[in-house]
């Protein structure tokens, strides 16, 4: 295969260049190979290496009526996702071996790649810790309780020392949840309007400084799952500068949304943790700009229709992102100057590959061939009912965006293309 003359965009090597991309069956390579290739007109588009989701909830096993392994792919695909990471938060929890081969069996004929996220604690019950050695030589690349914050720091001070042998990362799902329980909207003006109590953003700065604390403690990596405070912000910062093995995510949702969605979206706008003030999101961006959040996610979470009606407080939390992170990212920070495609590029691709310690995010001759192409100029609607996943809950339904993925090539094979 060649990609003609597209503007090929690598952080791995700080290459921003107009140029062909050649690709030998399943490797990116550095000369044309003999004998007829598939071309694709490149002119126009950016490629750059495939995207990575280090954070999504593809719901299998056991919850596949809201989505499971191969619909949640084929959105990512859609999405010009090449690689993703799915939580264990599903029935069963993926807390065995037996759990994660079900996830790579069943991913092996996948349009991306699909590694697993292992529990910390059986069950996700915070009470006993899960076998860290036998979850890593299963595929694990990670482990996390998301969903649920692992409540004792005693616990969570073992996992870390358990882990950082391994050399895994734990994912830290960091809210307070005495202080947030299942209140379903930031405590501030809004949930005030609305008479609902509310989740406040001390509770997720709290479990940071902790979590933190404990990654200073044990010399372990801590990733901060879906930051959403500008609190929590700061304190990554300040973390990082003090050489505190820390690394953080944020999401889509956080850097284009504040509380006010919730009076006009309703329950589809509720999320865990919740949508914030205007401050907090231009914290989130400005953490972006400066490094501070390394990654930018989607905690893509599906739900039936009916999970996501009614009112506020009983709905679901959550939103699917997988089709519309890139064309956000680029509506929000591209073309408003916030940020470079380079920049993009490397938070939604090579530096999640580097925490994950998976030999993608990078175009360079002779590694995987995963290359998401897009027009950085296109303008589109988003229509719910043309997902390729099974749910529909997003606040985004018919916002004009700005970039679209055109083609999504993982390991050499076309496996998306508009």
């Amino acid at each position: 295969m060649i990609i003609e003359q597209a503007r090929v965009i690598d952080p791995s090597r700080n290459m921003d260049e107009i140029r062909d991309l050649y690709i030998d069956r399943d490797r990116l390579a550095a000369d044309p190979v003999a004998g007829d290739a598939v071309r694709i007109d490149g002119r126009g588009l950016v490629a750059i290496p495939g995207l990575i989701d280090m954070h999504v909830h593809l719901r299998d096993p056991g919850l596949t009526y809201k989505e499971d392994i191969l619909t949640g792919t084929a959105a990512a695909a859609a999405g010009g996702f090449t690689t993703v990471a799915c939580m264990p938060n599903t029935k069963p929890v993926l807390d065995t071996p037996a759990q994660l081969e079900y996830v790579t069996e069943k991913a092996h004929t996948a349009p991306a790649r699909v590694f697993p996220v292992a529990a910390v604690t059986v069950g996700q019950q915070g009470e006993i810790l899960t076998d860290f050695a036998a979850l890593k030589a299963a595929g694990a690349v990670a482990l996390s309780d998301d969903g649920v914050p692992v409540d004792s720091a005693a616990m969570l001070r073992d996992a870390m020392q358990q882990a950082h042998a391994l050399d895994l990362p734990i994912i830290s799902h960091c809210e307070d949840r005495e202080m947030v329980q299942h209140f379903g909207a930031n405590e501030g003006a809004v949930s005030r309007k609305l008479g609902l109590p509310g989740r406040p953003a001390v509770a997720e700065a709290i479990q940071v400084a902790r979590d933190i604390l404990l990654a200073q403690d044990t010399g372990a990596h801590v990733h901060i799952a879906h930051v959403s405070t500008a609190q929590s912000v700061e304190l990554i910062r300040r973390a990082k500068a003090d050489g505190i093995m820390v690394t953080a995510e944020t999401c889509p949702q956080y850097f284009t949304l504040t509380e006010d969605a919730l009076l006009t979206q309703g329950p589809l706008a509720r999320v865990n943790p919740p949508l914030r003030t205007a401050a907090d999101r231009a914290a989130i961006i400005t953490g972006l700009q400066d490094g501070t959040i390394d990654a930018i996610v989607t905690d893509h979470a599906p739900h039936s229709a009916e999970e996501k009606t009614g009112s506020i407080a009983n709905a679901m939390s959550g939103m699917i992102g997988l089709e519309t992170a890139l064309g956000l990212t680029l509506t929000a920070l591209y073309h408003t100057g916030k940020l470079g495609l380079m920049e993009i590029a490397r938070l939604m691709s090579t530096t999640q590959a580097e925490i994950l310690g998976l030999p993608y995010g990078t175009l360079q001759p002779g590694s995987p061939a995963d290359v998401t192409l897009f027009a950085p100029d296109d303008v589109w609607t988003v229509e719910p009912n043309s997902f390729r996943s099974k749910a529909r809950n997003t606040p985004f339904g018919g916002t004009t965006l700005q970039g679209r993925v055109r083609y999504t090539i993982c390991g050499g094979k076309l496996q998306y293309h508009t």
